[in-house]
């Protein structure tokens, strides 16, 4: 889907506060590390994961989104009556029920007028967010609407860390477990408009979206962590975003050179190199932050675009291709033009 009155008129980001190292995680796991005769630092050297970013106690998902939701209306310059949607695409959640959208939305205040629901789709969920938005102002349902994450892992880490230090766990369960050690916390929020609301703000077209739900059981996780089939996973990550970047170099003319920046989606050191190296992308056009911050899931991919802006990356009419895939597998590609 292609849109030609969409802005993004408003977008905010929150780090969460407390540092943990992957050093902190070693020690705290080298009983395990000693028994199972493992001695390379897979997070460091491997992912390319030094530290990853924690909530400080008693913060819900919803905490977190409110906050970058506040800090994105702000942005915009707009008051919370104004916005017609708001949709969350955390993975993570307070509860099942009800929606983390409808918290978000009575902590900012919004309207009653105002739909409010979660959309869940790994770390594509946000990307996701925006179209679903994206599609309603193009068609004049509404003026406003705010997507908003807000990701918390530190129940992942606590429950996924017992296990790991359990007396009968296995090298497999070790492997099988470790990718939840790459996770990290944060929030971001987005405020989309239509264009002629927002005179001079950046333009969302739009993207392309594909699939291979063939693997579907690649990576499967809850609350408390996360299995995953890391190899098999990165291979046919690759595949598919190959596949996708084939179909948005043609519905949106993208000319790799000519694009000058390229958000992705942030997994690790080893998923970001064989990215770029396989759609041909120059390094220094991909901002990386899972070093510091590991893969904050949906949030990553809004995270590094307000990171760029707040770098001064992004100049009027740069050209900036959205990267995002999760697993299940889905992949989307899209554009913003700054």
């Amino acid at each position: 889907m292609l849109f030609q009155h969409v802005a993004i008129a408003g977008l905010a980001h929150i780090d969460a506060p407390r540092r943990l190292s992957s050093d902190e995680i070693n020690a705290r796991l080298k009983p395990t590390l000693d028994r199972l005769g493992i001695k390379t630092d897979v997070l460091q050297e491997v992912a390319g994961i030094h530290a990853r970013r924690l909530w400080d106690e008693g913060m819900q998902a919803s905490d977190a989104a409110t906050l970058a939701g506040v800090k994105a209306l702000a942005d915009a310059g707009i008051d919370p009556d104004k916005v017609g949607l708001l949709v969350n695409t955390s993975v993570s959640r307070d509860y099942l029920e009800p929606s983390t959208a409808s918290i978000v939305s009575g902590n900012l205040g919004l309207g009653d007028e105002c739909q409010n629901f979660d959309v869940a789709n790994a770390c594509l969920a946000f990307l996701n967010g925006m179209d679903i938005a994206s599609r309603m102002i193009e068609r004049g349902e509404i003026d406003y609407a705010l997507v908003v994450d807000g990701e918390t892992a530190d129940l992942a880490y606590e429950k996924t860390l017992e296990r790991m230090l359990r007396a009968d766990s296995t090298e497999a369960d070790f492997r099988n477990e470790l990718a939840t050690l790459t996770l990290g916390s944060g929030a971001a929020a987005m405020v989309l408009a239509r264009a002629e609301l927002a005179p001079g703000a950046p333009r969302y077209r739009g993207g392309v979206t594909r699939a291979a739900t063939q693997w579907n059981k690649l990576c499967r996780g809850n609350l408390d962590g996360m299995i995953t089939d890391t190899r098999t996973l990165l291979i046919e990550g690759v595949k598919l975003a190959q596949k996708t970047f084939l179909v948005a170099r043609q519905k949106l003319g993208w000319v790799v050179e000519e694009m000058d920046e390229f958000v992705v989606h942030q997994v690790s050191k080893v998923h970001t190199a064989a990215f770029t190296k396989a759609m041909g992308i120059d390094p220094k056009k991909v901002l990386t932050i899972f070093g510091e911050h590991g893969n904050i899931g949906p949030a990553s991919v809004p995270i590094v675009l307000s990171k760029l802006r707040e770098m001064g990356r992004l100049k009027k009419g740069n050209r900036i291709a959205l990267l995002g895939i999760g697993s299940g597998l889905n992949c989307s590609m899209a554009e913003v033009v700054w």
